[in-house]
């Protein structure tokens, strides 16, 4: 299994990125997916999730109404479009997939089996 994330950068307060995790090796339409993040030195913190049928998209309270993840099965790709970026969004992003999944658990890094390798968002002020 592989999830490669991508779309990171240095961007400044009140832009947009997009971040993709294209994943390979698994049956993707089961899987809940979910983005993470970590600042170094920190604990790695949850940032949204989606259910495997779509029936679920919590999203952690600091990015509400500016992050939208979206699930694409035919693509075996999920995405985080994250708008008005805020200096305190910079962090190392993590897309992560995990199998059964039950919705109490999806903020939980612990309910993830396979990892991407981080893609790094730097917002200026």
């Amino acid at each position: 299994v592989q999830l490669q994330a991508s779309g990171g950068g240095l961007v400044q307060a009140g832009d947009s990125l997009r971040l993709s995790c294209v994943a390979s090796g698994l049956t993707f339409r089961r899987y809940t997916m979910a983005w993470f993040r970590q600042v170094s030195g920190e604990e790695r913190e949850f940032v949204a999730a989606v259910k495997w049928d779509g029936t679920s998209r919590p999203y952690a309270d600091s990015v509400k109404g500016r992050f939208s993840i979206h699930k694409d099965n035919a693509k075996n790709t999920v995405t985080l479009q994250m708008n008005s970026l805020k200096p305190e969004d910079s962090a190392v992003y993590y897309c992560a997939a995990g199998q059964q999944v039950i919705t109490s658990s999806m903020k939980t890094s612990q309910a993830y089996h396979y990892w991407g390798q981080g893609t790094l968002v730097t917002v200026s002020s």
